[in-house]
């Protein structure tokens, strides 16, 4: 078994809220710095008004206080990222289930489970490719309950497509023509974890997928 954990240094958000960060902290500094020289500069017989000397240390305060706004609010995002990082690394070596109908294709075999809510007259098995295009159609099992569904990679002509990620669509209609609720889910083993996106992503072979799409986890 192979694990892997992948991460980047900087990204895009982290880059958007350092410079907004520094040009706040530019206009904190120049805005220190005028008023020191107004003060500096002031008519010793006029000297400025009150009201307006105040007005001026408040807007001072409230530069200041967003600063340090900005800078807690950075320091929670990165916790926030590095806990959802530590708890994406617990997956690793672990079988999960996913509910969302991909599966991973590797050496030619991708392997579902799909459940059917009652008997069904006709079933159909749709495989999509990432682009969303259909890349194999066949019948399924038509009895209600659980049933298993291993996909060889070969398209609908024989061809064998490239190893990725696919999706199984289940179709499935009773006599009456109506349609049977349906679900489908696939389970396998993290061999790594994608850390270079904003969140981390599970990798199965080929295949990334979020925390959100865990259906279940077990221990190999």
């Amino acid at each position: 078994m192979t694990t892997a954990v992948s991460s980047s240094t900087t990204n895009s958000t982290t880059t958007g809220q350092t410079s907004a960060q520094q040009q706040l902290a530019g206009n904190f500094d120049t805005f220190l710095k005028l008023l020191t020289t107004q003060l500096q500069n002031q008519d010793p017989m006029s000297p400025m008004d009150s009201n307006q000397f105040t007005q001026q240390l408040v807007e001072y305060s409230q530069v200041e206080q967003q600063i340090d706004t900005n800078t807690n609010l950075t320091t929670l995002i990165n916790q926030g990222s590095s806990t959802t990082g530590s708890y994406a690394v617990s997956y690793l070596g672990k079988a999960v289930t996913v509910a969302n109908g991909n599966a991973p294709l590797s050496n030619g075999q991708a392997v579902w489970a799909y459940n059917l809510g009652a008997t069904a007259s006709n079933t159909t098995l749709t495989v999509t490719d990432a682009n969303g295009n259909a890349v194999y159609s066949g019948a399924g099992d038509t009895a209600s309950g659980a049933h298993t569904f291993t996909w060889d990679g070969k398209d609908s002509n024989g061809n064998k497509l490239a190893d990725g990620t696919y999706k199984l669509t289940v179709g499935a209609t009773a006599s009456d023509g109506s349609s049977i609720t349906t679900s489908v889910t696939s389970t396998g083993e993290v061999s790594a974890i994608d850390m270079t996106g904003s969140t981390p992503q599970l990798m199965i072979g080929q295949m990334a997928i979020s925390l959100s799409d865990i259906a279940g986890v077990q221990t190999l």
